[in-house]
């Protein structure tokens, strides 16, 4: 017999294929059973025919002939020693060995939870913000801290306080991916630091796993072969899909005997599989800038355009601003009237603060150009200007959804106060709070441009650098009688004006 290593090795054929294969009935299902002189710390392994080389020879005869793989699975069923299970056009169910069901019909409309195993999202710092039940009950036990705290959530932290923990093979063999994934995205550094609290002993095989795994390269989607516990304890072989988004990695589990061409399908509908999975992500407390940028004197540019013409300036913002948010890792939350709110979380090798900043400056210089076009458009010689506040801090984040439409909510006073900073902000400035910008390390604040203009004896003004000033003081003869200043006009605040080139 040959195992699946082999049988990949001598016919060229990518393991997702050879699940393909089995599931349409070309291939019988494999005998799982424990290698003999196999390399590594494999403890099962899928065993094939010898035979199966020339089933998958024949394979490919057949289609280079042109025939579908519809009719392939067909013609070799009908074959006999070509195949050992027959073929069903629309597979709803591949039986497992233990005699289970495993819904693989997947769609578009299909659940999170129809995933066939355990599947789970982290965001960029390794943070669990997504599972679906069978990774809560099966895979995660009862490690995952339900309070809310999302630095808590750890995905690492979490694996070594599972039952994987308690065998040191069964550890290392579940945690070879999660660190090859994490070696695509963090520096052995930026990984250490996160991970800072572990022991001695659980960061030493960090250490040994970062080092020995093979890097990922920029495939969007990789394969692993791992073995979990089944439900009586007897080990499962399984596919594991490792699949790289913007916002994060998920991970999904599949059982050798799926066709896995079903879950890949769906998987590569990127759009569709991270927003489903960020709509149905678990609330958590998380450290957060918030960015509010207004458009000053809108209701002024209403009134000077025709409808469409201003539909088409808001529009013009919007898209000209959305590849200065990605470039900074925002995330897009409730626009505010003619307006835009962004998120901005803690990440692995930059600080989110600092993030939050140079995205504001990049739009001051966006508004610029829009401002040029518009003036030759239109023939005004004023300037459009986004004013922006920034503010820091820890609050709830979340989600409502309704439909296939998914908002981003950031819960409590942090969002209300940028909002009020931006309201105060004039002719496109950038505001931030004290607490946020004395968050910043010294050494990186140092590069950021910030103060307070203020008048000398004279009546000239003077921007002072590294001052703050409380909103209160700073508000103009139109300002000082509203309403939304009134409760945080001892609030502290600062102009941000530039920011020099950052260290590593």
């Amino acid at each position: 017999m040959l195992s699946s290593k082999q049988l990949i090795k001598i016919t060229g054929i990518s393991r997702a294929t050879l699940n393909n294969y089995v599931a349409l009935g070309i291939l019988p299902n494999p005998v799982i059973k424990q290698p003999v002189n196999e390399p590594g710390r494999v403890t099962r392994l899928g065993y094939f025919d010898d035979n199966s080389v020339d089933c998958i020879n024949r394979v490919k005869e057949l289609k280079k002939a042109g025939m579908s793989m519809a009719q392939i699975a067909n013609e070799l069923s009908a074959v006999p020693g070509m195949a050992a299970t027959s073929f069903t056009a629309k597979p709803k169910k591949v039986a497992t060995a233990a005699g289970q069901g495993l819904l693989i019909d997947l769609s578009l409309d299909a659940s999170n939870e129809n995933f066939p195993g355990p599947a789970y999202l982290v965001n960029n710092n390794f943070e669990l913000i997504w599972w679906n039940d069978k990774a809560s009950k099966s895979f995660f036990s009862n490690a995952i801290d339900r309070s809310g705290d999302l630095e808590s959530r750890n995905l690492l932290e979490v694996l070594l306080s599972t039952p994987f923990a308690r065998n040191e093979d069964s550890l290392q063999e579940i945690l070879k991916p999660h660190v090859a994934a994490g070696k695509k995205c963090l520096t052995q550094q930026t990984l250490f630091k996160i991970y800072s609290a572990l022991d001695a002993r659980q960061l030493s095989l960090l250490k040994d796993l970062y080092e020995d795994v093979e890097p990922v390269g920029k495939a969007s989607v990789v394969h692993y072969s791992v073995i979990l516990p089944g439900k009586n304890g007897d080990p499962s072989a399984c596919d594991l899909c490792v699949c790289f988004y913007h916002e994060g990695i998920l991970f999904t589990y599949s059982p050798i005997e799926m066709a896995d061409d079903f879950l890949l399908n769906f998987l590569t509908k990127r759009d569709h599989v991270i927003n489903a999975l960020l709509e149905k992500g678990k609330h958590c407390l998380t450290n957060v800038t918030v960015l509010v940028a207004s458009l000053e004197n809108a209701t002024r540019i209403y009134s000077e355009l025709p409808a469409e013409e201003y539909f088409e300036l808001i529009n013009n913002i919007w898209q000209e601003s959305e590849p200065i948010f990605s470039k900074y890792y925002g995330t897009h939350g409730k626009h505010a009237s003619d307006g835009l709110v962004y998120y901005f979380f803690p990440q692995p090798d930059c600080d989110y603060k600092l993030n939050a900043i140079q995205c504001s400056l990049e739009l001051q210089k966006m508004m610029k150009g829009i401002t040029q076009k518009w003036q030759a458009k239109k023939g005004w010689f004023s300037d459009i200007y986004l004013n922006i506040g920034l503010n820091a801090g820890q609050e709830w984040f979340g989600s409502y959804h309704a439909g296939g439409h998914v908002e981003f909510k950031v819960l409590g006073e942090t969002i209300n106060y940028a909002s009020r900073i931006s309201d105060f902000a004039r002719t496109g400035s950038v505001w931030a709070c004290k607490n946020m910008l004395s968050q910043i390390p010294a050494d990186k604040r140092k590069h950021i441009n910030f103060g307070i203009t203020r008048k000398s004896f004279k009546g000239a003004s003077v921007f002072v650098a590294d001052t703050y000033a409380s909103l209160g003081s700073l508000l103009g003869e139109d300002q000082r009688t509203a309403a939304e200043f009134c409760d945080i006009a001892t609030l502290p605040i600062a102009e941000v004006r530039a920011i020099g080139k950052l260290q590593d």
